[in-house]
């Protein structure tokens, strides 16, 4: 019974489509974790079961080799007695030549009692045979779907990590969005900017009034250039006519 219980459940293990159930759990990463650990246990129980089945066969087939090498031996000790009592018959002694073929017969009861005890454990073995055999199928095809469904699970982890890597790198450069005019980074720039803007105000402020310092005096000398000329005229008045006007400088 414990073996047609576990032979049925290796054949439905076998039979399950990994990828038709990922599809239809609500949580994959549950449902795949959960199946590796069934698996795992029915593999472990199935093992244990074959393991306990092939015992049996291997009782099965030593009981009929045994049976086997005694219809051997007692076919031996049959000859031998048939023997031995032919050898006292030519002898003779009748009563002794009786004596060992009645052990002959004996020899060969015993022979053919093997030879049907071995004979009816042969249906038999061949029936545990079948059965370990196909057991044997079904655990190597739980294996392969453990397996199958491990890297399944691994694959799916591991691209779920690389998804929310994605996910997490995404939202860092979000938050940190050097285009964004609201962010620290263009609020900074803008007061620099304003900063830069303030200074060269100040420089150009500089320069022009340096400039309308230059112009005045500029502006201061040619002022005393006409005053010199002036006083030069009024002092020359009386001079007489065509008589060298000094400039300021002279004077």
């Amino acid at each position: 019974m414990m073996k047609q219980s576990i032979f049925g459940r290796i054949a439905q293990l076998a039979k399950a489509n990994i990828n038709s159930l990922i599809d239809s759990a609500e949580d994959p990463q549950k449902m795949l974790d959960q199946m590796v650990r069934d698996y795992t246990e029915n593999i472990r129980e199935a093992e244990a079961a074959v393991a306990q089945t092939i015992g049996n066969l291997r009782l099965l087939e030593k009981d009929h080799a045994e049976d086997l090498q005694e219809a051997q031996q007692w076919g031996s000790k049959a000859l031998a007695a048939s023997n031995k009592a032919e050898e006292f018959r030519g002898a003779g002694k009748s009563g002794e030549a009786e004596k060992f073929d009645n052990l002959a017969k004996v020899a060969l009861q015993r022979q053919i009692q093997s030879e049907s005890e071995a004979k009816a454990a042969e249906p038999q073995i061949a029936s545990q045979t079948e059965v370990v055999d196909k057991l044997k199928g079904g655990l190597n095809t739980m294996r392969g779907k453990l397996q199958e469904l491990s890297a399944k699970r691994d694959e799916l982890n591991a691209r779920q990590k690389t998804v929310q890597a994605q996910a997490q790198v995404q939202d860092s450069l979000k938050s940190f969005d050097i285009m964004d005019p609201t962010s620290e980074v263009s609020r900074f720039e803008d007061k620099i900017r304003r900063e830069e803007a303030r200074v060269a105000g100040q420089q150009e402020l500089a320069d022009s009034s340096l400039d309308r310092q230059f112009e005045a005096l500029e502006d201061m000398g040619q002022q005393t250039e006409i005053e010199a000329r002036l006083a030069a005229l009024k002092a020359g008045q009386g001079n007489k006519d065509g008589e060298k006007i000094v400039s300021a400088e002279e004077i």
